[in-house]
């Protein structure tokens, strides 16, 4: 959830002192007043049509398609590649099981005659008495044939089976987290743009405010009841809010491109969400794709102790050879095959007991995480549930709040008017006003990550809890 954007209300104070000495628009030349303002008529039809475009091509759009769109997204399709290694690692196991069958040729010259295949005494003593009958020696060999070996019974084959089972129930686990973590994204990012847009349209409001103060002080400095820095203080107001204006666009930016980037979708206003479901806090599901993780860890530590056990397993091979006898030249062709069960004992292998140690302390290692993951977890959501609760307050607190300064801000440009407080004081309640709305957007955006985020924790579909 590192990739949040996250704006503070506090931004807009910060942005007016920083901004303070910046210079009034006014001092633009006639000249370029004049270039921008043909610009302006020249742009002016095609900035219609493309703005036109965008409405029309975003008017239907919903939250949802967001994530339809997300669900065939490079990262989304890079877990779904992850499940199928996981399951071809599960079959390469499974694949020891199977006889492995070789063919083979050999051509061996041997310094003294040597035997084709082996050759009872009984048969070759009438061989030896008959010179006419080829004795199967030469020294000169030509073989072809095939072998068979397969494990009739390798303990640890099965548990690494096994294991591979777990590994891919937990890339299943995770492709879900992970989905369910950029689905979070993009509503926090959608959450964001809803405040940048109502923070921007708040402090246009403060802007055309102060625009109409300016032609009031304006009035009362060229009939001389108001001294001319007045006029330098309303510009420089207004200057600040316009540059706050331009800071908090480079996040909306960023915000927007977080979701194109997620989706390939660029939204030119952001999408209403309404909140249609109820977390279920039942089981810490986020934890899932480690839970099988550390199943799988047990037993790969239960595989490598299975190697210390007998095996059993079956060799077969069959010859064909064929060559000159060595006592009459005349040709051989002999066939000669073995079929046998071999058990192996192992008595000692130092690799074996340092490649135990290693299982065991890597599934501890990851038992301990799970455990971690687990106390912390519950207790961020437990602070989020409380966070949203007080949220709520919040809101409700600062919508009443946003009205009352709605009224004290009228009776402070009456007063103002009435030269009963200073300029200082009205723009203090102009200002006022502009932050209680910051909160109270602020507060909305808050709200809307805290439950996306109580989602993942909870492995809870975020498509169910938000239309």
């Amino acid at each position: 959830m590192s990739q949040l954007i996250k704006i503070s209300g506090n931004d807009y104070l910060k942005s007016k002192t920083t901004e303070s000495d910046k210079k009034s628009v006014l001092g633009i030349s006639k000249q370029n007043e004049v270039i921008m303002k043909n610009i302006k008529y020249l742009l002016a039809p095609l900035l219609l049509f493309i703005g036109l475009n965008a409405t029309k091509a975003q008017t239907n759009l919903k939250i949802q398609d967001l994530f339809t769109a997300l669900k065939t997204n490079p990262t989304t399709r890079g877990d779904a590649l992850a499940i199928e290694k996981a399951t071809i690692g599960t079959q390469l196991v499974y694949s020891n099981l199977y006889p492995k069958i070789t063919a083979f040729g050999t051509y061996d010259n041997f310094s003294t005659p040597t035997n084709l295949l082996p050759l009872p005494p009984n048969d070759l003593l009438p061989m030896v008495q008959d010179q006419r009958i080829p004795q199967p020696f030469s020294k000169n060999i030509f073989r072809t044939g095939a072998s068979i070996s397969m494990p009739v019974f390798i303990k640890s084959i099965y548990t690494t089976a096994n294991k591979t089972k777990y590994l891919q129930k937990s890339a299943q686990a995770k492709k879900y987290i992970n989905l369910l973590q950029n689905e979070a994204i993009i509503v926090s990012s959608n959450a964001n743009l809803q405040y940048i847009k109502a923070l921007t349209t708040a402090l246009e409001s403060k802007k055309q405010s102060l625009l109409k103060t300016k032609e009031i002080i304006a009035m009362k400095v060229k009939n001389g009841r108001a001294p001319g820095s007045n006029l330098l203080i309303i510009d420089n107001e207004i200057n600040q809010v316009e540059a706050t204006i331009n800071d908090i666009a480079i996040n909306r930016e960023a915000a927007m491109a977080t979701i194109q980037t997620l989706t390939n979708i660029r939204l030119s206003d952001p999408l209403e969400m309404i909140e249609t479901g109820v977390i279920d806090s039942s089981a810490v599901s986020s934890l899932e794709p480690l839970r099988q993780k550390v199943a799988a860890d047990k037993l790969a530590y239960k595989a490598e102790r299975e190697k210390l056990l007998p095996t059993l397993s079956l060799r077969g091979n069959y010859n064909h050879s064929f060559a000159n006898a060595y006592n009459n030249s005349l040709a051989l062709n002999e066939d000669y095959s073995t079929l046998g069960l071999v058990l192996s004992v192992p008595l000692f292998s130092k690799n074996n007991y340092e490649q135990i140690k290693k299982s065991k302390i890597a599934y501890k290692a990851s038992k301990n995480e799970l455990d971690r993951l687990e106390l912390s977890l519950k207790a961020q959501a437990n602070e989020l549930e409380n966070d949203i609760r007080i949220l709520d307050n919040s809101i409700l607190l600062y919508q009443k709040n946003v009205k009352d300064k709605e009224e004290i801000l009228k009776i402070a440009k009456v007063s103002y008017q009435s030269n009963r407080i200073s300029i200082e004081d009205y723009l203090k309640y102009e200002d006022d006003l502009v932050l209680e709305k910051s909160n109270l957007y602020k507060s909305n955006t808050q709200k809307w990550q805290s439950l996306v985020k109580l989602a993942v924790i909870y492995g809870n579909n975020i498509e169910n809890l938000i239309k």
